[in-house]
């Protein structure tokens, strides 16, 4: 199965290419980057083909692209894609506004092609297991669920609210919300949300508070903070706290890991050693195009995660509660 990657601009990519080139099944035909001169140097990197032209790639008997780009550019790049009949595993978040993620759906709808959205985390072991016990009822009806998603603020195009769509808030809330949905198969009501930058000098958000009521009366709290520092030993974590009437599971989904260090380069760091989240997901995207089945995580998926988050915009300039408006 022939794949190609538009745009190396969000860090995943390289995780991408490299298990798409793992992969026995598939191959990593054709890479298309704004950035000429990264485009060339990964094409390289992964003894690809390098595109100057989108078209030109998306002509070719590719079956199926991984779009990387800047957020505010998904939008193009999917419907491009679709038009070009092309399966699309896209990048998280779907898009920065509602509108351009339902235009995006209905266009793969339209051309018959699957929509999958970057969420990774829903392959982490922990996770899986974490969302096995509450669907069993072990932990009785779900009363509340405390989550973060720390991480290291990214720089470079995640801090232009231009070709991000914003800061910490649009990078993080996706990901708990996403696996909250999943697990709980609960949407939201209402959301609460301040907002500040107090870590960086950049233009965006960089921390806040989240507090959400579910549709089941379940009441959500998220970190969706850039606050770990440089020197942090890995990127971040996605933590849960799930207070059931039956019983509470805590997980945090990046914990298995060992410590190395690594005196050639100065630092402490977090090797994990659990299945690569990014890899089955890749995974699963080349599985879900061979045997067209639906995808498992969907471009309505990616709707609604980005509703909560217009929503958390939404509540942090009114200073009020939102109530959610779903398309």
């Amino acid at each position: 199965m022939k794949v190609g990657i538009i745009s190396f601009a969000h860090m995943h990519a390289l995780a991408y290419a490299q298990y798409l080139v793992k992969h026995p099944g598939a191959e990593l035909a054709g890479i298309w980057d704004a950035d000429e001169q990264r485009g060339n140097k990964m094409a390289k990197q992964f003894e690809s083909n390098f595109y100057v032209d989108l078209d030109e790639l998306l002509e070719t008997d590719i079956e199926a692209v991984i779009i990387c780009s800047e957020n505010t550019n998904h939008k193009e790049h999917v419907l491009k894609a679709a038009s070009y009949k092309k399966q699309i595993l896209c990048e998280k978040p779907i898009a920065t506004e509602v509108v351009d993620a339902t235009a995006m759906i209905k266009a793969c709808e339209e051309n018959d092609v699957i929509l999958q959205v970057a969420y990774p985390v829903r392959f982490a072991p922990a996770i899986k297991k974490v969302k096995a016990i509450v669907q069993s009822g072990k932990l009785g009806e779900i009363i509340a669920v405390n989550a973060t998603n720390h991480g290291q603020m990214p720089g470079g195009w995640f801090v232009e609210k231009e070709l991000s769509g914003g800061g910490s808030a649009t990078d993080h809330i996706v990901h708990i919300m996403d696996l909250l949905r999943w697990m709980l198969k609960d949407e939201v009501k209402n959301v609460y949300a301040e907002f500040d930058t107090r870590f960086y000098d950049i233009d965006v958000e960089d921390c806040g508070s989240v507090m959400l009521e579910l549709e089941s009366g379940t009441i959500v709290s998220i970190d969706p903070s850039w606050s770990r520092p440089e020197t942090f030993p890995t990127w971040g974590d996605v933590t849960l706290k799930i207070v059931g009437t039956e019983g509470t599971v805590t997980v945090d989904a990046f914990k298995q890991h060992s410590i190395l260090y690594n005196d050639k380069e100065g630092k402490i760091q977090q090797q994990p050693w659990a299945e690569d989240m990014d890899e089955a997901l890749v995974n699963d995207f080349i599985d879900c195009v061979k045997t067209r089945r639906k995808p498992f995580i969907t471009g309505n998926d990616g709707l609604r995660t980005l509703e909560v988050v217009k929503a958390a915009y939404r509540s942090n300039e009114l200073k009020q509660v939102v109530v959610l408006e779903r398309n």
